[in-house]
């Protein structure tokens, strides 16, 4: 998204899954009815630890878990989170056939993991979660807000975040 010529977004980096958990946790008190989330990463880049965080911070009490096999799962909280997951799926095509847009989203958060697989079925109005990272190596988190309105997670990254920018200044100073 571009806001007076710049593009508009914030890179955070986390350290370990309990970092990726906390980021969440921290951006879910900006959620609203009817919000999409979109998660994109590697396997094993942290989507679901995301999930976890988010859905945690919403009090969901419940375990969070890929919803791989079923690939839409539904949690109640302060909000209701609807947990999709598109791994098994080849294209937007299959996911909009298999029922995964539904009107009950609209009362709810939908975080969506392996959002790319919709390409240009997502509507513009989303936050974007890109992960780049796997295994055990700290985790670059790009929020990318898709619509002004969802400019309002990226003010509540904890001024505690470590930016892209400190990370790479600490890197080279080993």
């Amino acid at each position: 998204m571009v806001i007076a010529e710049r593009i508009l977004e914030r890179i955070v980096v986390t350290r370990d899954a309990a970092g990726t958990r906390a980021l969440a946790g921290a951006l879910a008190a900006a959620a609203r009815p009817g919000d999409l989330i979109s998660l994109v990463g590697d396997l094993g880049a942290g989507k679901t630890q995301f999930a976890k965080g988010f859905g945690a911070a919403l009090g969901i009490t419940d375990t969070i878990v890929s919803p791989s096999f079923v690939l839409m799962a539904e949690y109640r909280g302060r909000l209701p989170l609807f947990h999709v997951d598109l791994y098994r799926l080849a294209d937007a095509a299959d996911a909009l056939a298999g029922g995964l847009i539904d009107d009950r989203q609209t009362e709810g958060v939908t975080l969506v993991e392996w959002a790319e697989r919709l390409a240009d079925a997502l509507p513009a109005e989303r936050l974007d979660v890109l992960i780049d990272g796997a295994g055990d190596d700290p985790r670059r988190i790009t929020l990318r807000p898709g619509h002004h309105d969802y400019v309002r997670y990226l003010e509540l990254v904890p001024e505690t975040a470590e930016t892209a920018a400190a990370a790479e200044t600490a890197e080279a100073d080993r």
